[in-house]
C-alpha cells in the first residue's frame, strides 16, 4: 500500500493520562513476586573476617603485649650474680621496657576498639607504589647477624662499633673517615654504660685489659 505525498501527516492521538483513582491492573499471579529482605544492609551482621580487616591494627597490640611479655619473663628469671650498685640494677631496664610495652599495647587495643584508625600515609615525599628496598634489608640483616657472631671473639666495643658502621653504610652514609670514628666513640660509650655503671659485664675481648 503506497501513501500520497500529497496527503497532510495527520498528528498522533495524544494518550490518555492515567486516572490515580483507578485501580491498578492486577499482577501476574503466574509470575512469582521477588522475594523481600526483612533485613536492610545495616542491619545483617557483619562477617568475621571483615571486622578483623577493620581493626586490623589489634595484631600489632598482639604483638606489643607478647614482646611486653617475654621481656618481663626474661627479667624475672635472669640470674644476677653481680653486685648490684646502687639502685638501678640488671633487671630495673628490662622491667620498666616491658611495662611500657604492655601498657602501650593496652592503650592502642582500647583506641582500637574504640574506633581510633591510623591515618593512612600520605607524605609528599613517599611514593607508596614504589617497591621494597630489599638491598638495605639484606645489608642490615647481614650487619647485625655478623655482629652477633663476633661479639664473643672480638668482644662488644669492635663488634658493636662494626655494627654502628655498617648499619650507617646500609641506610645510605658514605662518610669513610667521620663514621667509623662515631661508631667507635658509640661502642666505647654503651660498654661503659652496661658495664661500669648499670652493672651489666659485656664481652670485652682483646680490649678487656685495656678498657
Amino acid at each position: 500500500m503506497t501513501t500520497d505525498p500529497t496527503e497532510p501527516i495527520r498528528p498522533a492521538a495524544p494518550t490518555k493520562p492515567s486516572d490515580p483513582t483507578e485501580p491498578a491492573a492486577p499482577a501476574d499471579a503466574s509470575r512469582p513476586a521477588a522475594p523481600t529482605d526483612p533485613t536492610g544492609p545495616a542491619d545483617r551482621p557483619r562477617a568475621p573476617r571483615s571486622w578483623l580487616r577493620d581493626h586490623s591494627e589489634l595484631g600489632v597490640c598482639v604483638l606489643l603485649f607478647a614482646l611486653g611479655v617475654l621481656v618481663l619473663t626474661d627479667a624475672l628469671t635472669m640470674s644476677v650474680d653481680i653486685a648490684q650498685r646502687g639502685p638501678v640494677g640488671p633487671r630495673t631496664v628490662p622491667f620498666v621496657i616491658g611495662g611500657l610495652f604492655l601498657l602501650i599495647a593496652v592503650l592502642l587495643a582500647a583506641d582500637v576498639l574504640r574506633g581510633g584508625r591510623g591515618e593512612a600515609e600520605g607524605g609528599e615525599d613517599v611514593d607508596l607504589d614504589a617497591p621494597a628496598d630489599w638491598r638495605t634489608v639484606l645489608l642490615l640483616t647481614g650487619v647485625f647477624l655478623g655482629a652477633a657472631v663476633l661479639i664473643g671473639p672480638v668482644g662488644f666495643p669492635i663488634a658493636g662499633a662494626l655494627l654502628f658502621w655498617g648499619s650507617a653504610y646500609a641506610l645510605g652514609s658514605r662518610h669513610h673517615g667521620r663514621d667509623p670514628l662515631i661508631a667507635a666513640g658509640l661502642s666505647l660509650f654503651t660498654y661503659f654504660v652496661f658495664d661500669n655503671l648499670l652493672g651489666v659485664p659485656l664481652p670485652g675481648g682483646p680490649l678487656m685489659g685495656v678498657l
